[in-house]
């Protein structure tokens, strides 16, 4: 979904399936803030014909991306020369284009953050602690911890969940990428008796929560919760709501777009995700 100053922009089709853009009208010296939750690939065009079209009609304005979610995020390195950097590639594109800053939320990767001009990035800290106190409530704030699923998150996210925490150490096979198992280092707070939750940056189908989720229950943890800032739909293919493991997933709707909420709804899932809106 594309958006100019919080007025969405429509975009049709030609009969020969070109676009047929309306952005609204902005009034010269207005600064110009794009918006853009990513649902597919074919907005990247309209997104080019929207800044040029400002660059026209409005020349010397400052013109923003806002980006809360980074498209191809996933692939930022490549193993072999077979492989595809289709992150640095679009980060290419999003530079080609000359925004005067790219403001993007809780990046996947370093690498997102150095392929970047002009890049701004926004902390999930307010969103955590949103979480944090739907859980609370939930719990009765009794012995409450977060949980890391690796060593990355747990340094990048333990001082802005300001909890008691332990964190995971992921066992992957290299050659198919696929998680194995999990082992707990519980940082000396224990984790029997204790409820938790899950904090990470991004959700695909889930593999890594739901072994999280499952490796605590085996140590005694009582009810666990997620929080991850980005979740994709595919989620719902996985075993985070199968298992019945993870009591309710916290997200953002910076790419859980108004179709997987829908499909949720639809579902009966309604209830076990709830999403903060940026």
């Amino acid at each position: 979904m594309l958006k100019v100053n919080n007025v969405t922009v429509h975009v049709g089709r030609f009969p020969d399936s070109t676009p047929l853009i309306h952005p609204p009208v902005v009034s010269h010296g207005d600064d110009i803030v794009i918006s853009w939750k990513y649902e597919n690939d074919s907005e990247m065009s309209a997104l080019m014909f929207i800044k040029r079209h400002y660059e026209r009609v409005c020349p010397g304005t400052r013109i923003a991306l806002d980006m809360p979610y980074i498209p191809n995020a996933r692939q930022d390195r490549v193993k072999s020369a077979e492989d595809v950097f289709t992150l640095k590639y679009f980060a290419e594109f999003i530079n080609w284009l000359g925004f005067d800053s790219v403001r993007v939320l809780d990046p996947h990767s370093s690498v997102s953050e150095a392929l970047f001009d002009n890049l701004v990035i926004l902390s999930p800290k307010k969103y955590i602690e949103s979480a944090i106190k739907a859980v609370a409530r939930e719990v009765g704030g009794v012995d409450l911890i977060a949980f890391f699923p690796d060593e990355g998150a747990m340094k990048r996210y333990s001082s802005q969940a300001e909890l008691p925490y332990a964190f995971g150490v992921k066992m992957r096979d290299w050659q198919t990428g696929k998680i194995q198992g999990l082992s707990v280092m519980d940082n000396g707070v224990g984790v029997a008796g204790k409820n938790v939750i899950i904090i990470d940056d991004i959700s695909s189908k889930g593999g890594t929560f739901y072994h999280s989720a499952k490796k605590l229950r085996e140590l005694g943890a009582g009810k666990i919760y997620l929080y991850v800032t980005h979740c994709e739909k595919t989620i719902f293919k996985g075993e985070v709501f199968s298992s019945e493991l993870i009591e309710k997933v916290f997200t953002t709707d910076s790419i859980f777009t108004a179709e997987a909420q829908k499909f949720a709804k639809e579902n009966g899932l309604s209830e076990k995700i709830e999403v903060l809106p940026l």
